[in-house]
């Protein structure tokens, strides 16, 4: 059963994926059904397996009388059998009318034919722009950083950074400053398609202009070629875009350009990932930073033809708002001067007022220009990173994440593994698609060895843009539209769910320090997965906690009671529980060792927890214990079991 299900969680990350990458409403709407099809079979399953959970050995002590009967009576589960067997007819009957649709769009297995290639309109050139804004530093930081590395026979360099800060610009600045004026100069734009063949031979025709670009058809005549041209030769070469991170074939490229004695080649190298610019690289990887509100202003001012307008005092004040909204991002700050050049002063009011960036309409020309940089990102990515990262849409603007507790979200949502979730925060990081913050953190840091990540605004919007009919988000900024929602971001824990919340797979509250949790805030949610109550007022935790049977990940810290009801125990598949600051509870329940895949458990500050239950010693699945501040337990303070 559960390796069942973990091939229809692996289907629904597809799905979810490839919707992305799709425009015909026809198929999207398929797919949407499709996707809701797997999703209702792998709640199905769950379910079945948490009613049918296998049993070797039954015994009264280990189960309550009523489930000891149960084993023991086979015909006193007939009823939940007969349930299930209802809903898997229901759903044969769904899955045959999607099949059917599905023959209509005349899709093959095994082929990508009928999927939309993504169409790269950023091909670049070594032309210059006639003005460059708040980059002359960063020139002359990698201008003098070759300077003092360019006596080897080849120098790599390359300029990493986030899409749309202006990687590409800066490599122009670069390669057209008179420093280089008497090297032979090659401009490649890599993209995201990596064609070796198709790099030698770019590099060959530049160097020689009796050769015509792909005459050389196989790498040996390229390599013969190329270690002709670039012997006793000074040679500057740009390799901008480069994505591909396959480590062989980026060690072939840089083979190919090693092969001249006596030259002296530069290489630079623009990447929005980090780990390809490490691992190759002769010098240490230029970061490029995000440019200051000032400067983005700037740019909207040459671009809008700002110092012409005769109504520019009065526009100057919004103006520098918008520049804000940029996030230090030269693509957003260009695309939104262009757009603006001929507004009216309500036009521009208006943009400063919108939430512009997180509009998901393919008709809205400011999306249109200021996220296909980062939509390439995201387009090649594999589709379980692709789920990992729009999952963060649940995070708010801003909000400094907790990396292990992000990971055991995934995990919790069946998207990775733990290993798995490691490398997608690797990969992550380096597209720059979450950073580590730098800023203090708005959130109590109990923990000195917790990592904090948090997102740029424009990857956040990303993620949003990507995940917007199934994610449900109030407060500023958050959209309404939708029916079925997999994911929330609420503002209000008073009350119970005021929208369709069955279907919720993972509810996060925010801003609700003040506000009280309801007791039924929750309950009608059957399929939650994750549970993030870390910024509730929370008095007690409600009883029907208990019903929330596929509940993996409950983060319920600062709990105002003295007791945690028992009914958690009924949580079979619960895997990380977060008790911290819950300095009135006096004990855990009594069968807390029921929950025996309990993996992390964090009671730091539970300061009158004066023994634990018999029971605990069945948790044998610990893989993190935290008891810091809890001077009454006997016991070590704070027990890992996984590398940090």
């Amino acid at each position: 059963m559960a390796e069942l299900g973990g091939m229809l969680a692996a289907a629904i990350l597809k799905v979810v994926a490839e919707r992305r990458s799709i425009t015909d409403e026809p198929m999207l709407l398929w797919l949407k059904r499709l996707k809701d099809a797997m999703y209702a079979i792998l709640d199905m399953m769950d379910d079945f397996e948490a009613d049918t959970e296998p049993i070797t050995e039954p015994s009264p002590r280990k189960f309550s009388f009523k489930k000891y009967l149960a084993i023991m009576i086979p015909c006193l589960i007939v009823g939940p059998k007969i349930t299930m067997a209802n809903k898997m007819e229901t759903m044969r009957e769904d899955l045959e009318v999607i099949t059917e649709q599905h023959k209509k769009f005349r899709l093959w297995e095994d082929t990508n034919a009928n999927e939309p290639k993504v169409t790269d309109i950023r091909e670049t050139t070594s032309i210059m722009e006639t003005h460059v804004v708040g980059r002359t530093m960063a020139e002359e930081e990698i201008l003098a950083s070759l300077s003092e590395n360019m006596q080897k026979e080849i120098t790599i360099l390359p300029i990493c950074g986030i899409g749309g800060l202006g990687k590409s610009t800066l490599a122009k600045m670069v390669y057209n400053n008179s420093k280089f004026k008497e090297y032979s100069q090659v401009w490649v734009y890599v993209s995201q398609i990596f064609d070796l063949k198709k790099i030698g031979n770019s590099i060959i025709s530049q160097l020689s202009m009796e050769v015509k670009e792909s005459e050389y058809i196989t790498m040996q005549m390229i390599h013969n070629c190329l270690q002709k041209l670039l012997a006793d030769k000074k040679i500057l070469i740009v390799l901008d875009d480069l994505w591909e991170g396959e480590q062989l074939q980026l060690k072939s490229l840089i083979d190919m350009l090693q092969i001249g004695k006596g030259s002296n080649v530069v290489v630079i190298v623009t990447t929005r990932d980090d780990v390809i610019a490490e691992k190759n690289c002769t010098i240490q990887p230029y970061k490029l930073a995000p440019l200051s509100d000032e400067m983005c202003w700037s740019i909207i001012k040459q671009k809008s033809s700002f110092e012409s307008r005769d109504d520019k005092e009065q526009l100057e004040e919004i103006g520098k708002v918008i520049a804000m909204k940029c996030c230090g991002v030269a693509l957003a700050a260009n695309s939104l001067g262009h757009m603006m050049q001929s507004k009216k002063p309500s036009e521009w009011e208006s943009v400063r007022d919108s939430n512009i960036w997180n509009s998901s309409s393919s008709t809205d020309p400011t999306s249109l220009q200021v996220l296909p940089s980062l939509k390439l990102s995201y387009s090649v990515m594999p589709s379980y990173l692709k789920l990992c990262f729009a999952y963060c849409a649940i995070f708010p603007k801003g909000h400094k994440i907790a990396k292990h507790d992000l990971i055991l979200q995934w995990v919790s949502l069946g998207f990775s593994t733990w290993e798995l979730g490691e490398r997608c925060i690797s990969h992550l990081l380096g597209l720059s698609f979450l950073e580590h913050s730098k800023s203090p953190s708005t959130i109590k840091v109990y923990d000195e060895d917790m990592t904090l990540l948090t997102m740029h605004d424009l990857v956040h919007d990303l993620a949003r843009l990507v995940i917007d009919d199934e994610i449900f988000v109030v407060g500023k900024g958050g959209n309404t539209k939708g029916v079925c929602y997999h994911y929330a971001l609420l503002d209000d824990c008073s009350k119970p769910l005021g929208l369709e919340s069955s279907k919720i797979r993972a509810l996060r509250f925010m801003d609700c320090a003040e506000t009280e949790l309801h007791g039924a805030a929750f309950s009608s949610s059957k399929s939650m997965r994750v549970l993030d109550l870390s910024e509730c007022s929370i008095q007690k935790l409600p009883d029907s906690i208990g019903v929330l049977k596929q509940l993996r990940y409950l983060n319920a810290p600062r709990v105002q009671d003295a007791i945690i009801p028992k009914d958690i125990t009924r949580l079979s598949k619960l895997m990380y529980l977060n008790l911290h600051g819950s300095s009135r509870i006096l004990a855990l329940p009594e069968s807390i060792g029921e929950i025996e895949g309990l993996a992390y458990l964090d009671l730091s500050g539970c300061l009158e927890i004066a023994k634990l239950p018999e029971s605990f010693g069945r948790l044998k699945e610990l893989v993190h214990l935290d008891f810091s501040n809890c001077s009454c337990i006997g016991v070590a303070k704070k027990q890992k079991f996984w590398a940090p």
